[in-house]
């Protein structure tokens, strides 16, 4: 609207931003300082790069302060709203006055020859181009639906296999630990970088955001690796601790709860005096607690995760524009497209930088 273009917004949701106001708890992760291309996953790791650079954190917290909306930063750089996600869906309608909204419209058809001919249920809309901004697949019960990538492979776009991401994990019965609610500092690690912070023991697995930011790197059959005390020299600890008459579980209930630790220590060295120790049972104790493999059946599925991993083939998008090199005119943006960021702001800061690249274009 801004540029001088004509805007119609077609969405079959009868309420904006409903994804928007449940995240955060309520309050909106809306971006993340430090967001680089290295916190996105993708077959093409490089994609993301541009657009990125061309609209960052910093240009979305000026519209955001300029709003004088209250904002917090929490831990690891997150951008929240003080009062509620509702200010962050008011910012980006007050941005899109001018354009026709048209919500609880659903898209029927999409047909193109020299324009996109657009069947819809309140009418055809035709355009000059067209913006797929639909989102992924997590969490159907608020609409999300496969359309993007339906309409994708319609237009011949290969997809990148997609999968639920930033999601807890479930357990075989064998390998479950009965202490729901009970959550750790711990370092995980899937196929990717290790991440370090609160891990959750939940009834059927593992949650929290360490567990959810590995999950988008795990892959079916792959272990899982866990450090349930990042950081420290246990073996050199219970070595030099040979005076130490206190059993070992009692020993460690400052470091780790003592249901975790009776649950997770082998045999019977959790009532073990820490004295009586030998290096085969420090060695042990090492492995149990910093060296945990778990091998996870599944995610937690579309209705748990917060993102989708995969989606429209960056090969053939324009990382400038996000438009198709298939078909003039047709972008795809966000969370469709196979750019996946970490926990904690980057997808929408994703979905504000590749939004402005395509709107920058059209």
């Amino acid at each position: 609207m801004r540029r001088g273009r004509s805007v119609v917004v077609l969405d079959h949701a009868t309420t904006p931003g409903r994804k928007i106001l449940i995240s955060g708890g309520g309050r909106c992760n809306f971006t993340n300082r430090s967001a680089e291309p290295e916190n996105y996953l993708s077959a093409n790791r490089h994609f993301c790069r541009s657009a990125l650079a061309r609209f960052t954190p910093d240009d979305f917290l000026a519209l955001v302060e300029a709003r004088g909306i209250a904002w917090e930063e929490r831990r690891h750089g997150q951008l929240f709203c003080i009062d509620s996600a509702k200010d962050i869906v008011a910012l980006l309608l007050e941005r899109c006055r001018g354009a026709e909204l048209r919500w609880g419209t659903r898209v029927e058809g999409v047909a193109h020859q020299d324009r996109f001919a657009i069947a819809t249920s309140t009418g055809e809309v035709v355009a000059d181009r067209l913006v797929i901004a639909s989102g992924g697949l997590p969490v159907p019960s608020i609409g999300a639906t496969d359309f993007g990538l339906r309409l994708a492979r319609q237009f011949g776009h290969g997809i990148i296999e997609t999968a639920p991401a930033l999601a807890p994990l479930l357990l075989p019965a064998r390998e479950r630990l009965d202490l729901p609610g009970i959550a750790v500092e711990a370092e995980v690690t899937a196929d990717g970088p290790t991440f370090r912070e609160n891990l959750l023991f939940t009834h059927g697995g593992i949650s929290g955001p360490s567990v959810l930011q590995a999950s988008s790197y795990w892959r079916q059959g792959q272990a899982l690796h866990i450090d349930l005390l990042p950081g420290r020299d246990l073996a050199g600890e219970l070595a030099g601790a040979r005076g130490v008459k206190a059993q070992l579980a009692n020993h460690l209930s400052g470091l780790l709860p003592k249901r975790l630790l009776q649950a997770r220590l082998p045999g019977a060295l959790a009532d073990k005096p820490v004295a009586q120790l030998s290096k085969a049972d420090i060695a042990s104790i090492t492995a149990a607690l910093q060296a945990w493999e778990l091998h996870p059946d599944a995610t937690g599925g579309w209705l748990k995760a917060e993102v989708m991993r995969g989606g429209v083939d960056t090969a053939e998008l324009s990382s400038q524009t996000m438009e198709s090199r298939r078909i003039p005119g047709l972008h795809f943006i966000g969370e469709v497209v196979d750019v996946t960021g970490w926990l904690g702001g980057y997808n929408f800061q994703w979905a504000w930088a590749s939004g402005f690249a395509a709107g920058n274009a059209v």
